[in-house]
C-alpha cells in the first residue's frame, strides 16, 4: 500500500486548521463556533499522526488519542453552555448575545449611593 507523502498529510492539517479558524473568526452562530474549533483539533490531530507516520514512532496516534478525549470533553462542556445560553436568551448570535446581556453589578455600588445597609 502507498503511503501519502509527509507534506500532503501537513497540507491538508493546515488547509483544514485554515478553514476551521476561518469559520471561528467568520460565524457568528456559537453552535457553529464550536463545530469549526472542533474541525481545528482534527487538523491538528492530523498534523499529529502525520508525523508519527513520517518518524515511524507511535507517539502521534497516542497524542491524537489524548486530543480525541480532550475535544470530547470540550464538545460536553461546549453543548451544556450553548443549551443554558439558548434557554436563557432564546438566542445563539454571538453578537446579541455579547450586546443583551445584563449589565454587570458592581458590589460597592450600592454604598456609593447611599443605599446600603442602615444603622
Amino acid at each position: 500500500m502507498a503511503s501519502v507523502p509527509f507534506e500532503y498529510g501537513l497540507l491538508v492539517a493546515g488547509v483544514l486548521f485554515v478553514l476551521g479558524l476561518a469559520g471561528v473568526l467568520a460565524r457568528r452562530n456559537l453552535l457553529f463556533i464550536l463545530l469549526c474549533v472542533e474541525v481545528m483539533l482534527n487538523a491538528a490531530g492530523l498534523a499529529f499522526i502525520v508525523a508519527g507516520a513520517r518518524w515511524g514512532q507511535p507517539d502521534g496516534q497516542v497524542m491524537f488519542i489524548f486530543l480525541l478525549s480532550m475535544a470530547a470533553a470540550e464538545v460536553a462542556v461546549g453543548l451544556a453552555l450553548i443549551l443554558l445560553l439558548y434557554s436563557r436568551h432564546k438566542d445563539l448570535d454571538s453578537d446579541a448575545l455579547g450586546s443583551s446581556g445584563a449589565p454587570a453589578k458592581n458590589e460597592g455600588e450600592g454604598l456609593a449611593r447611599g443605599g446600603g445597609a442602615r444603622s
